[in-house]
């Protein structure tokens, strides 16, 4: 199948080998190499769709990221295009890592912008949450140890994400790795910016406080990282995993599995509202995170546990051994009759001399 990339079409779906639109005409090649097959996705900034590069033999699979705002209005164009143009400098810095998606191309076509970029098959963590279920805590520190050095690469080059959250975050299928996607977002920061009061952008109940008045500094990512963990860990969004009448999270009541006070402790204090409280570096967090004390997860508590009385293992261990010593005497002079009580007798008074719960004669002789 063929998708069409006007977004006036009526019937955008065409043949696999056809080159030109049937219903609108628009070519369907874009530089002659890259095919869309369907839609994937569509931001304030774009449309998304998953593509095949047929200029080489093997046709890899690619995405094609069209530029095309939702909001009207010269000042929201004006600022979206920056925002698009923004995404493939940042992608072109940041896509050598390798859990950011590489850029390909960035072009003009039909009068609209294209970036094409690498194609990352697996599930986000909002459809593996959905599929499997609320997280433990063993994969969120799988997940910080994944993510924190890809921030802190991020972060090394100027750069703040600033819409960290499930939905941008895509864990591939052929190897499990952690992707960070969808820069669109993302802006370079400089000491001369970090007072002035810039664009507020990201997913509401993910961002800081100082990101809602567009102040977002390098901590402000990994705020929404922390409301991310706390999301994947209670299935619920972190506006209902906050108090607003105590001013504090309540995110701990609502966990389905217990987690450490070491990793509540580091949690809480990615997700501190004051900037000047909060993890002000990925380094830091992961210094935390991989100290011996936050390594060992705590167990659920056993459900009404029952008290087990003392074993005096002495005792029973010297009761057992006059008990066989015993038998194999009684083994050897079994009899019946008068020389049957005797021995029993005999033998009852020698075990008394040695099984310690035997009540000893008090007459002394």
């Amino acid at each position: 199948m063929s998708y069409c990339l006007n977004p006036n079409c009526s019937h955008p779906q065409n043949s696999e080998t056809t080159n030109f639109c049937v219903t609108c005409g628009a070519k369907l090649l874009l530089r002659e190499r890259y095919r869309a097959i369907k839609p994937i996705g569509q931001g304030g900034f774009g449309r998304t769709f998953l593509a095949i590069d047929e200029d080489k033999p093997s046709k890899p699979s690619c995405v094609i990221k069209q530029f095309f705002p939702l909001a009207q209005g010269t000042n929201n164009s004006q600022k979206a295009a920056e925002l698009f143009n923004q995404e493939a400098v940042q992608l072109d810095e940041l896509g050598k890592h390798l859990q950011i998606p590489e850029l390909l191309a960035y072009f003009t076509q039909d009068n609209r912008q294209y970036l094409i970029q690498q194609f990352i098959d697996g599930q986000t963590l909002s459809q593996e949450l959905i599929h499997k279920g609320t997280f433990n805590e063993v994969q969120i520190r799988q997940l910080l140890n994944d993510l924190l050095p890809i921030l802190e690469f991020v972060h090394s080059h100027g750069v703040i994400h600033r819409d960290v959250k499930p939905d941008n975050i895509i864990r591939r299928t052929s190897d499990n790795k952690l992707f960070l996607v969808d820069f669109g977002a993302a802006k370079a920061n400089v000491n001369s910016n970090l007072q002035k009061t810039g664009t507020s952008i990201g997913s509401p109940q993910y961002v800081a406080p100082e990101q809602y008045r567009g102040k977002a500094v390098f901590s402000s990512d990994i705020y929404s990282l922390g409301a991310t963990c706390i999301h994947l860990l209670t299935a619920m969004s972190p506006f209902d995993l906050y108090n607003l009448e105590e001013d504090t999270w309540i995110w701990q009541q609502f966990l389905p599995h217990p987690i450490s006070n070491s990793m509540s402790r580091i949690l809480d204090k990615m997700l501190e509202i004051a900037i000047n409280k909060r993890y002000q570096s990925a380094a830091e967090v992961l210094k935390d995170l991989n100290s011996p004390v936050s390594g060992t997860p705590s167990q659920p508590p056993a459900k009404n546990p029952l008290p087990s009385p003392p074993i005096n293992t002495k005792n029973n261990s010297a009761k057992s051994q006059v008990d066989r010593e015993l038998e194999e005497l009684r083994s050897q002079f079994l009899g019946t009759g008068k020389l049957k009580n005797q021995i029993d007798l005999d033998l009852e008074e020698v075990k008394s001399q040695f099984d310690p719960k035997t009540p000893k004669n008090q007459s002394g002789s």
